[in-house]
C-alpha cells in the first residue's frame, strides 16, 4: 500500500518538526507555512513561531524581504538565501531537513509559481511497495474499482471548493489536492483549506516542505496538459482566483513521528489544515470563502460506516493514465480498512485515482442532510483500484480548532 503521494517534478523543499503535546503541535510563521503531521495544542501554539503577522514581504523593487528573525534562524540551519529565495536547495543532503516546528518558513515568493512551473509539477512519484503492514481489526473486502470521471467545467461553478496544492521537497516540484473548509471563528469569511498531512510533511524520515500554496479551481476549464503547452498564458483560467499562500498549518503528531511513504504508516492521522492568504496582498480584502464563493463544513462526528451510503472524493490525479490537470471524482460506499492495531480503521472506496488526488476533500451528507467533508485521501493500491482516508476524530478536530483559534481575532 502507497501513500496517494503527491507527484514530483523537479524542483527542491525543506521541513522541520517538534514534537510538543501527545495531542497536537503547531506550526507557523506569517508569510510562513507550517504544515506539521503530528498536532498541536493551544498551549504551545503561543511559543511555535511567532506573531503572524510578523513575516515576509515584498520590496518594491520586487526582491523578498525577510525578517531579521528568520534570517538567523535559517542561517543557523546553513540556509543560503538566495538558494531559498529560488525555491530549491542546490547540494541538499538529508541533514538539510529543518523538522523542529518553530524553525519551519515559508516566505511568500511571488510569481514562483506561474502557470509553467505549475504545469510542470506533475510528473508521478516513484512506485512504492504495494503490502499493507499490520492489516489487523476490522478491515471490509476490497472494493470493486470505480471509475474516475471528470468534474464539470467551469470548477468554479461545480466544485468551488477544490483545488491544488503546491510545495517543493527534496526530489522536486510537487501536487497535491486540498479543499476549502469554513472556519467557525469567522462565519463566511474562512481562509482555511484542508489536505493531507502528507502534501506538508515528509514524515518520520524527512521535514516540511516549502513554498507551499493552493489554487482553487486550478485550470478552471479543464484543459488537458497537451492543450496548455505552449499555449498562450491565460492565468485567469489557471489560477481564477489567484494563488494563496499558507501563513500557518498544522497536522497530526502521529504523522510526523510515524509517516512513511509505504505500508501505510501513519495514514489513520494523514491531515492537516492550512490557514492561508492571497499571494498578491490583500488584494479586495475578500477572504479565500468569499472568493471562491463556498466553503464545507466539516464532519469531525460522521456516522459508523455501514450507516454511510456514499462518499464522494474530489482530486487533481497526476500519475498515469491522468495528466494532473483536470478534476475528477469517484463516488462509492465506504468500507473499512484497518492498517495497524490500536489506531482508527479508515474509510476505503472503489476509485481508480492515482498520485495528485492526494489531500483531496472526501464528502458525505452531514448530520444536517448537506455535504460535508469527512476525510481526505491518504493511500491506495499501486493499482489504482481504490483509495482510503483518515477517520476524523477527536485529534483532527483538535487541529481544526487550533488553527481557526490561531486566527479568531484577526
Amino acid at each position: 500500500m502507497r501513500p496517494i503521494r503527491p507527484t514530483i517534478a523537479t524542483r527542491g523543499g525543506r521541513s522541520a518538526r517538534r514534537r510538543t503535546s501527545p495531542v497536537f503541535a503547531a506550526v507557523g510563521l506569517a508569510a510562513v507555512l507550517a504544515l506539521t503531521a503530528t498536532g498541536c495544542g493551544p498551549s504551545e501554539q503561543d511559543n511555535a513561531s511567532g506573531d503572524p503577522s510578523a513575516g515576509t514581504s515584498q520590496a518594491a523593487d520586487g526582491k523578498i524581504v525577510i525578517p531579521d528573525d528568520l534570517k538567523d534562524r535559517l542561517k543557523e540551519h546553513g540556509v543560503d538565501l538566495d538558494k531559498w529565495k529560488g525555491g530549491a536547495w542546490k547540494d541538499w543532503s538529508r541533514d538539510d531537513w529543518l523538522r523542529e516546528a518553530e524553525d519551519y518558513i515559508n516566505p511568500i515568493i511571488e510569481d514562483l509559481w506561474d502557470p509553467d512551473r505549475m504545469r510542470d509539477a506533475e510528473q508521478p512519484d516513484k512506485p512504492v511497495d504495494n503490502d499493507i503492514s499490520g492489516d489487523e481489526g476490522v478491515t471490509d473486502p476490497t472494493p470493486a474499482p470505480v471509475q474516475a470521471q471528470p468534474v464539470k467545467t467551469p470548477y468554479t461553478t461545480s466544485t468551488p471548493e477544490a483545488g491544488k496544492l503546491f510545495f517543493d521537497g527534496p526530489q522536486g516540484s510537487m501536487v497535491c489536492s486540498a479543499t476549502v473548509i469554513k472556519d467557525p471563528a469567522h462565519p463566511g469569511k474562512s481562509n482555511m483549506v484542508w489536505t493531507a498531512g502528507h502534501c506538508v510533511h515528509a514524515g518520520k524520515k524527512g521535514g516540511w516542505y516549502r513554498n507551499i500554496a493552493f489554487v482553487p479551481s486550478y485550470n478552471d476549464t479543464g484543459k488537458s496538459a497537451k492543450e496548455l503547452d505552449g499555449a498562450p498564458k491565460n492565468e485567469k483560467e489557471i489560477m481564477p482566483h489567484g494563488v494563496w499562500w499558507g501563513d500557518w498549518a498544522q497536522t497530526s503528531e502521529q504523522w510526523i513521528a510515524q509517516g512513511g511513504p509505504t505500508g501505510g504508516e501513519g495514514a489513520p492521522y494523514d491531515y492537516a489544515v492550512l490557514h492561508v492568504t492571497p499571494e498578491k496582498g490583500k488584494g479586495d480584502g475578500k477572504s479565500l470563502e468569499e472568493t471562491v464563493g463556498s466553503a464545507l463544513p466539516v464532519e469531525f462526528n460522521a456516522p459508523a460506516t455501514p450507516e454511510i451510503s456514499s462518499m464522494t472524493a474530489t482530486g487533481y490525479p497526476a500519475a498515469p493514465p491522468f495528466d494532473g490537470q483536470k478534476q475528477y471524482q469517484c463516488a462509492d460506499k465506504p468500507g473499512r480498512l484497518s492498517i495497524k492495531a490500536g489506531e482508527p480503521t479508515m474509510y476505503r472506496i472503489g476509485c481508480t485515482m492515482t498520485g495528485g488526488s492526494s489531500g483531496g476533500g472526501w464528502t458525505a451528507l452531514g448530520q444536517d442532510g448537506k455535504p460535508a467533508l469527512v476525510s481526505n485521501t491518504s493511500i491506495g493500491p499501486v493499482t489504482a483500484g481504490w483509495l482510503a482516508g483518515p477517520r476524523l476524530g477527536t485529534e483532527a478536530k483538535g487541529i481544526y480548532d487550533a488553527v481557526s483559534g490561531k486566527f479568531a481575532n484577526q
